[in-house]
């Protein structure tokens, strides 16, 4: 976790200023030069002085957003108990949902206080999480759409955002959208290109469509020898009343 402003070290706060120092000697040289050079080298001092400062207040930034983001996950990973758990390491919450939306509050005060840190673009994987258990399937739709707008191509937990639209859009009875995620949540994520088709096989099944579910539950070994999934595959196969 980010070292806070209240956790400098005597170190820290004994060390010199390097823009003073540089400063200071820029200032003693020119005293000994021309006038006609020192109107534009105190304009780079300023902008130096200007651009140091933006940089430290980004820093700033940077480090409060990290540090709400870990409360954040913090509250994410917390117990839900009606009484005190003596020891416990973690937030205590007396229902599920009470823990949902003290994600939700704190999330949403990155998204808001802090827009473009990278601690808000995952703060909006767990708002997206929270409403999905929260059952309010538009928001985390939206939530998990706002993180993969502002992900990089190859981002580690797209897959998590792709596959929280399929739940959602299932949920919602979006059976079309639903089999779109999953359909590209194979082809962005090969290693669960598995789980892509079993799920795309029991979506079909639900919507009608058992011939096209069978035909993927029965190339189902060939494509994924390896996979841990087979005897799922076989199930549903087996549900369909249809054989290899």
């Amino acid at each position: 976790m980010s070292k806070h402003a209240d956790e400098l070290t005597r170190k820290d706060m004994k060390a010199p200023d390097a823009f003073q120092t540089a400063a200071g000697k820029a200032a003693t040289w020119i005293s000994g030069k021309q006038k006609g050079i020192v109107a534009a080298v105190v304009g780079v001092l300023v902008l130096v002085a200007v651009v140091l400062g933006v940089l430290a207040w980004m820093d700033s930034r940077k480090d409060a957003a990290g540090a709400l983001l870990y409360r954040t996950l913090d509250d994410a990973d917390g117990q839900v108990s009606s009484v005190p758990l003596p020891g416990a390491m973690v937030p205590i919450f007396p229902s599920a949902e009470a823990q949902y939306r003290a994600v939700l509050g704190r999330a949403d005060e990155i998204r808001k206080t802090y827009p473009s840190t990278e601690a808000a673009r995952t703060a909006a994987l767990a708002a997206a999480a929270a409403n999905l258990r929260l059952a309010s399937w538009d928001a985390a739709i939206a939530d998990y759409e706002s993180y993969l707008a502002k992900s990089p191509p190859k981002d580690s937990l797209s897959f998590l955002a792709v596959e929280g639209i399929a739940l959602a859009k299932e949920a919602k009875g979006d059976l079309p959208g639903a089999l779109a995620s999953y359909e590209r949540l194979g082809t962005q994520t090969p290693s669960l290109a598995d789980r892509s088709a079993l799920e795309r096989a029991r979506l079909l099944a639900l919507s009608g469509k058992p011939d096209e579910a069978r035909k993927i539950l029965v190339a189902f070994p060939g494509e994924f020898k390896e996979s841990q999934l087979r005897p799922e595959a076989d199930k549903q196969l087996a549900a369909l009343g249809g054989t290899r």
